[in-house]
């Protein structure tokens, strides 16, 4: 059973960090592409960023680039994302997902573009 659990988020002032995990169970997260999204309140769910796994290809959402990393330990079987210099809008629910098919190019932020989701985990910036 394909299983992915978030973990990391809380309450950071801005400007400060926190390193979200998500790890898998029941798969070899190696194989299978794994992106991180987010949800606030009474919006759309938007893709933050993901890695590939045909060659470990990173992609970032605009919003986050230069602040988010996205990395992945294959011993440990988890992908992280660390988030630096947060800010009072990167508040909301974040969420790991997972595909074994390979991203479409320029739909690698997409939510379409995976099969399996973790129940997700808060991150509130606010001082």
């Amino acid at each position: 059973q394909v299983q992915l659990v978030e973990s990391g988020g809380g309450l950071v002032q801005p400007g400060g960090s926190l390193r979200l995990s998500c790890a898998a169970s029941g798969f070899t997260l190696r194989y299978y592409s794994i992106g991180w999204f987010r949800q606030a309140p009474a919006k759309e769910r938007e893709g933050v960023s993901c890695i590939s796994s045909r060659d470990g290809s990173t992609y970032y959402a605009d919003s986050v680039k230069g602040r988010f990393t996205i990395s992945r330990d294959n011993a440990k079987n988890t992908v992280y994302l660390q988030m630096n210099s947060l800010k009072p809008e990167d508040t909301a629910a974040y969420y790991c997902a997972a595909t074994d098919f390979e991203l479409v190019p320029g739909k690698e932020l997409s939510k379409d573009s995976y099969d399996y989701w973790g129940q997700g985990t808060q991150v509130t910036v606010s001082s």
